[in-house]
């Protein structure tokens, strides 16, 4: 893991380099959207995560553009829609998605949720999209250890990602240590949990010891252990407090502590309910 322009970096299993904190956006649309983009790359943001299922990419691809800085430092990641999938679906999907962002190819393209009866012929197209070179690496969305294990009686490419709901307080341990295992980048969305757990005392506390906020902490424990993760937010002063996480370390002592904050606590859906 390198360090470029205070940001922190993560080699993918295939070699290519993605930022670890990103920005989510996630129900942002209009000029809320391509402004967001726009302060998030000024701050220093270089991955960007949106899905066809958030109706964005246009915004997201505008506020790109708007931006000034360069495309090839910019990690871009969409995802194919649960209503898409299927291998001519998704196929079309993506090409649909591309002409949205208004670029020649993703950076990174996911399965945004594990369709049942869907997730071979979603993921076969998904691979020959990186293997004809339409993107740069492809991965999962909300796989949990039981969709991944299935994998393997469909998969040709190992994901090089699997964007998953994870947190302090969703500490799903058997996926991290699957993705460990296998080098797939675990990526956390939702990490502040809607600032739902900001006044725990335990956060607090850390917050205090290390004069950083609790999103912050929460931030730099994911990253510090090779976690991508991708806070939403469309508010520049909170952008920027969420990239602020660059220039303080975490003691193990504390980390280890943070991971047993574990108590299944949760923002989304349960993907397991599509298996």
């Amino acid at each position: 893991m390198g360090l470029k322009e205070k940001q922190a970096y993560v080699q993918l299993n295939n070699g290519i380099e993605m930022p670890l904190l990103g920005l989510g956006v996630y129900d942002m649309h209009a000029a809320e959207a391509v402004q967001a983009v726009r302060f998030a790359l000024e701050t220093g943001y270089r991955l960007i995560d949106t899905a066809a299922m958030y109706g964005n990419e246009k915004q997201i691809g505008e506020g790109i553009r708007q931006s000034g800085i360069p495309r090839e430092e910019i990690f871009v990641t969409t995802k194919v829609n649960n209503t898409d999938q299927g291998y001519d679906q998704t196929l079309r999907a993506f090409e649909v998605s591309l002409h949205a962002l208004g670029l020649d190819s993703v950076d990174l393209y996911l399965i945004h949720w594990p369709i049942k009866d869907k997730r071979a012929n979603t993921w076969k197209a998904i691979e020959k999209l990186y293997a004809d070179g339409r993107v740069r690496a492809i991965g999962t969305g909300n796989y949990l250890l039981p969709f991944l294990e299935e994998m393997g009686s469909y998969a040709s490419i190992v994901p090089a990602v699997n964007q998953i709901e994870f947190s302090p307080y969703l500490f799903l341990k058997n996926e991290w240590e699957y993705c460990r295992e296998h080098k797939i980048c675990l990526q956390a969305y939702t990490p502040l949990l809607r600032g739902q757990k900001f006044n725990d005392p335990r956060i607090q506390a850390l917050a205090g010891k290390y004069n950083k906020t609790p999103a912050q902490i929460i931030l730099r424990w994911a990253v510090q252990q090779g976690i991508s993760t991708i806070p939403k937010s469309s508010h520049p002063e909170r952008i920027k407090e969420n990239f602020g996480i660059f220039d303080f370390v975490l003691l193990e002592e504390d980390i280890l502590a943070m991971n047993d904050f574990h108590e299944g606590f949760r923002i989304v859906d349960d993907p397991m309910e599509m298996f």
